[in-house]
């Protein structure tokens, strides 16, 4: 399938998509953070940005969202349509990807991340359209047999600041796709602008997983695997809309999801 052919150019097309009748939209369950007792509440607490689910809605999606109850994941999945995997200020744990060392800076949220992995897989097997954004490309990466960077300024020599320090809603730096990719005939275009969140990045990637994007001092910048209907990631947080192909990626993705049903 071409996705180019699936866009709305039109502003007010792509508002009344937005705006459809919640029973015409595909549900796509969005996975949570979780937060420790301090903040916002004395009790542990689940949060998301508010962005993620405004994009999803604005490409044509129902967003849902996913507590982490790991009993409960099939009964998630037959609500779904879509998975995605979103970001955090958090690391995928070193050994479920065979390292033999952590490097000082990682932080897990290993419950968050045995849901996030039971998710994902169970998405992929059902052949479900999944998006992965961030922390969800690594983690992406990992289920589907890859490997991660730890700390991108130990490993990559003049790496950019790919933990940008200006505000997240404007773009970091470049990213160059690759032709005759998924990403490609999303977004029509060899060069994005993105934002940038990130200390660690897709190492090697496993069987059936196609490099479609990099950064200019090499980190990889997105993933995707012809092994199934639609399997994306991206390093960037396209739930921004930075760039006109973010808008685009929404858009392909709760279009792959209404297919799916």
């Amino acid at each position: 399938m071409d996705y180019a052919d699936l866009w709305l150019n039109d502003e007010a097309d792509y508002r009344a998509k937005s705006e459809a009748p919640a029973m015409s939209l595909p549900a796509i369950g969005i996975t949570l953070d979780s937060e420790d007792p301090g903040s916002y509440s004395k009790f542990p607490w689940y949060a998301v940005r508010e962005n993620y689910a405004s994009a999803v809605a604005a490409g044509g999606g129902l967003p849902l969202m996913l507590p982490h109850e790991l009993g409960r994941v099939d009964e998630y999945l037959d609500l779904m349509s879509g998975l995605l995997v979103t970001g955090g200020a958090f690391d995928v744990d070193p050994s479920l990807f065979g390292a033999k060392s952590t490097h000082p800076s990682v932080v897990v949220k290993s419950h968050r991340t045995d849901f996030e992995w039971a998710m994902t897989e169970g998405a992929l097997t059902r052949n479900m359209p999944v998006l992965g954004i961030c922390g969800g490309q690594q983690l992406l990466n990992v289920v589907l047999g890859g490997t991660l960077i730890q700390h991108i300024p130990d490993e990559i020599e003049n790496a950019l600041a790919h933990e940008q320090p200006n505000p997240r809603d404007e773009a970091g730096h470049d990213a160059k796709v690759v032709k005759d990719t998924l990403l490609y005939s999303i977004s029509r275009n060899e060069d994005l602008s993105v934002n940038s969140a990130h200390h660690q990045a897709v190492k090697d990637v496993g069987d059936n997983v196609v490099i479609n994007a990099v950064a200019p001092d090499g980190v990889i910048e997105g993933i995707e695997s012809s092994k199934y209907a639609f399997c994306l990631g991206v390093q960037w947080h396209p739930e921004f809309s930075i760039d006109p192909a973010d808008r685009k990626i929404f858009q392909a993705f709760a279009e792959a999801a209404a297919n799916y049903r």
